[in-house]
């Protein structure tokens, strides 16, 4: 199975952007408009002896948050309040960014290793299986869980990437998206991590106050690391074609339709993969960063999504 996600990682990582012990421990409902101000915990699950940083939040069922590049687990920190009131938020550091480990060389950045540290998160919260929403890199990761650990999963929220086989089929008749995709060519050459600042990296973030947290969070990150998920995942283009799993969960997909790095269109015949009930939003005025962009409805849209499956 671990070889069924790597090859999955490998069929579509062109579209990004960018066993466990634990530290970890373990509501009524209310409108997602009146957020939370339950406590942010900062807590550590071992994946094979690299520590994954996540922060914790709530009670209730378990949901993990994965980022993608170039962000953290302060991504969600607009959702996290809108869900912890009645779920159990885990927002991760991936490994090689911010408080998480590092560790050196490319191979500890292949697919199964960070579908593991996943699976590493969950068990140090106690919990058999969690829901997982997943933003660029971490909705690849969020993916690639669902084929290789199903029966960890609840309920799938993905943002801006699409599923790996759609994605294969829009790459192969879409000169644009093709043509977009270049920029991870380039990420995958040696010495590509030189080029990289914090403050660059944190050029996307618009409201000051998050821009210098994401400029503290990237100066304790490792820029190679982030070349790296490219180097471990990045098609050759001389794979052959994987037969995925059916996702047998329900599947919320949320993209920015302005986002030029992955396509709208690269959504297509997604309802085809899934056996469960499967909802799409699609925002026009939202980037790639959808959850930024949008994240008054992108927030009711999650909450209201989960409550209405709980």
């Amino acid at each position: 199975m671990r070889n069924v996600i790597l090859a999955a990682s490998i069929a579509f990582s062109a579209c990004l952007t960018g066993c466990a012990t634990s530290q970890g421990g373990a509501a009524g409902q209310e409108a997602a408009a009146s957020p939370s101000s339950a406590a942010l915990e900062s807590r550590y699950a071992t994946n094979d002896g690299v520590k994954i940083h996540y922060v914790a939040s709530g009670q209730g069922p378990l949901v993990v948050m994965l980022h993608g590049y170039p962000d953290y687990s302060g991504s969600w920190s607009k959702l996290i309040p809108a869900l912890n009131d009645r779920y159990r938020t885990a927002a991760l550091d991936t490994r090689g960014y911010n408080l998480s480990d590092k560790p050196k060389g490319v191979e500890n950045y292949l697919m199964p290793k960070l579908v593991e540290d996943v699976a590493a998160v969950i068990r140090a919260e106690g919990r058999d299986k969690a829901i997982v929403i997943g933003h660029d890199w971490g909705a690849a990761i969020a993916w690639n869980f669902a084929f290789a650990r199903p029966e960890m999963l609840d309920k799938l929220v993905i943002m801006s990437v699409p599923h790996p086989t759609a994605f294969a089929k829009e790459l192969a008749v879409n000169e644009v998206q093709r043509r977009n995709s270049q920029y991870a060519r380039n990420f995958q050459k040696e010495g590509s991590e030189t080029t990289l600042t914090a403050e660059g990296l944190a050029g996307w973030v618009r409201d000051p106050a998050d821009k210098a947290k994401y400029v503290e969070a990237f100066k304790r990150s490792d820029f190679a690391a982030m070349m790296n998920y490219y180097r471990a995942n990045y098609p050759s283009g001389e794979e052959a074609p994987v037969a995925l799993p059916p996702l047998n969960v329900p599947l919320l997909v949320i993209h920015g339709m302005k986002d030029q790095a992955l396509l709208a269109s690269g959504h297509s015949g997604t309802w085809n993969y899934v056996t469960k009930d499967t909802t799409l939003l699609m925002i026009p005025e939202a980037n790639h960063f959808v959850q930024h962009d949008a994240p008054d409805l992108v927030n009711r849209t999650v909450r209201n999504w989960l409550d209405q499956r709980s």
